[in-house]
């Protein structure tokens, strides 16, 4: 991933099967729970798909490398090898853009 200097939003995409996808839910929750207690942290939203087969984790850090901090922490590591049991991801790094809310 490509270096930024300011905040970051990272957008991951986790692919699972339907009857586990609410399992993933379970782990995920327990994860940002220990992310959000270190440094760096701003927000997370998780979003399960209608049909059962994704949910998507938009969360946004300070920096990169307090999110890469994030990843190898031991609380957070803990979480990540039944994440990896349950579905296959890709994290994605993007600068932040632009806000657009309902016109007044």
């Amino acid at each position: 991933m490509a270096e930024s200097s300011g905040p970051i939003t990272l957008i991951n995409v986790y692919t699972c099967q339907p009857e586990r996808q609410e399992e993933l839910l379970r782990v995920l929750r327990a994860l940002t729970e220990e992310a959000r207690r270190l440094p760096g942290f701003r927000s997370a939203r998780l979003h399960r798909s209608l049909n059962g087969k994704h949910v998507v984790n938009y969360a946004e850090w300070d920096q990169m490398e307090q999110w890469r901090a994030m990843v190898r922490h031991p609380s957070v590591q803990a979480h990540m090898g039944r994440v990896v049991a349950l579905a296959t991801f890709q994290p994605h790094a993007y600068e932040p853009g632009e806000i657009y809310e309902p016109a007044s």
